[in-house]
């Protein structure tokens, strides 16, 4: 036919017979023609699913079907360079436009966190395989399809960047009123962290996105103006990133913090929640990502809630152990006094009791710890207050009336605190005691 003079003819009929083989392959891939429109009213478990044909579809299209039907070209007309290219341009033109108007379709569409990974997924995909479409679309004609390439790319690191600002924006903004039950882990914690340690994965792509927003924002001085935050300096542009995410994180869990009534659960519910922070680094990457000065900062935290607890919820206990009002000297302490004192301490103690055996402390090294804290604080003093004013009472009517407690009590009562289930004290001395 092309000897004959029927050139058009020709790679028009070749064409159209490929063209529908390639069609044929990615409906085999699971690639629908849809579009725009019909891309953003689709729900997200199903766009999900057809996001991950298209990474999957991109690959196999470019270095598999296209790669092998260049060669085919190349096979038909190797005698004529015009009507090989014009015939694989008609042929691969199509498919290639498919695919690359769905991925336009994702960029544009509205962003929403769980989009997130599988916007980078697919922007992976077509960075990966972009140098492979610029060497079969390399004449003049292929420019279109290599251009589009690139707008479809850059418009997916766009809107990935877009989406991971809108997480920032949306953790900062997060307003839940309602405090979680004995200081937990708040869900927003849980679900931040667990986010962050996926974004890890993609740490190398969103470093690259990263870098060309802050190049394109040099000059906005509130971009890049971290005031005199040495933590945010000399890291790489993700890291930065994470670590005012979490400060944000921290920040809205402050605010929460302050909605408990009793003044000792907002340090619970602090330790709680940067525990929780600080294991999900040291479990994953991020601690490579974020440094080991980070971390130390944190487990900081945690000490100072612990001791701003204590001295929340314990120092009217304490105040009850001291010798204060007692007279000089122990042998001359007033036994009415001794007695309100006591009477003092143990409804202190049991009323500590029954409300924080109803907090919950769910890391065991953290609630032994902090066990042993209170421990360190009460025992010696209940053992020194015992010792010395103790006799005064022991031998009088009534005594276990006052003094309920032995030490071995306190003790294996302060096992029951942070289990999240609140218990009464019944007043009695444990058995063998």
């Amino acid at each position: 036919m092309i000897k004959s003079g029927y050139e058009k003819e020709c790679c028009q009929v070749y064409s159209s017979v490929r063209r529908e083989v390639l069609d044929e392959c990615l409906a085999i891939l699971g690639i629908e023609k849809l579009s725009i429109e019909e891309v953003h009213r689709i729900d997200w478990q199903s766009l999900d699913e057809k996001m991950k044909k298209w990474i999957y579809a991109v690959k196999v299209l470019v270095r598999i079907l296209l790669s092998a039907e260049k060669s085919l070209c190349d096979q038909v007309f190797g005698d004529s360079e015009l009507i090989k290219e014009v015939c694989f341009m008609e042929t691969a033109k199509g498919c290639v436009m498919q695919l690359l108007n769905f991925g336009e379709a994702v960029a544009i569409g509205r962003r929403s966190s769980e989009k997130l990974f599988r916007i980078l997924d697919m922007y992976d995909a077509l960075a990966d395989v972009l140098s492979d479409i610029e060497l079969l679309f390399s004449d003049e004609d292929g420019e279109l399809v290599c251009g589009e390439s690139k707008g479809v790319l850059d418009g997916l690191g766009e809107a990935a960047i877009g989406t991971f600002v809108e997480f920032e924006n949306a953790v900062e903004r997060e307003i839940s009123k309602k405090p979680t039950q004995g200081g937990e882990i708040h869900p927003l914690t849980r679900y931040v962290m667990n986010y962050v340690k996926l974004l890890v994965d993609y740490s190398d792509t969103l470093n690259g996105l990263l870098e060309k927003l802050e190049s394109c924002m040099e000059h906005d001085s509130s971009a890049t103006d971290h005031g005199d935050n040495l933590e945010l300096e000399n890291v790489a542009p993700l890291a930065r990133r994470l670590m005012l995410l979490i400060k944000s994180l921290e920040s809205n869990l402050e605010g929460k913090s302050r909605m408990y009534e009793d003044c000792g659960m907002p340090y619970i519910f602090l330790m709680n929640n940067v525990h929780y922070i600080v294991q999900k680094v040291k479990d994953s990457e991020l601690q490579k990502l974020l440094g080991d000065q980070w971390v130390r900062k944190r487990r900081g935290q945690i000490r100072q809630h612990a001791t701003s607890y204590l001295r929340a919820s314990w120092s009217k206990v304490l105040s009850c152990l001291k010798d204060e009002g007692l007279s000089g000297s122990s042998s001359n302490a007033s036994k009415v006094a001794l007695k309100e004192r006591f009477k003092n301490f143990n409804a202190c103690f049991e009323e500590i009791y029954r409300i924080q055996t109803g907090w919950k402390v769910p890391d065991p090294q953290l609630r032994e710890e902090l066990r042993i804290s209170i421990s360190e604080k009460v025992l010696p003093a209940y053992r020194s207050f015992l010792g010395r004013f103790g006799s005064h009472l022991e031998s009088g009517r009534n005594a276990g009336k006052y003094i309920k407690y032995n030490l071995e009590d306190l003790e294996g009562y302060l096992l029951d605190l942070f289990e999240g289930t609140p218990l009464v004290l019944h007043h009695m001395r444990r058995k063998g005691t």
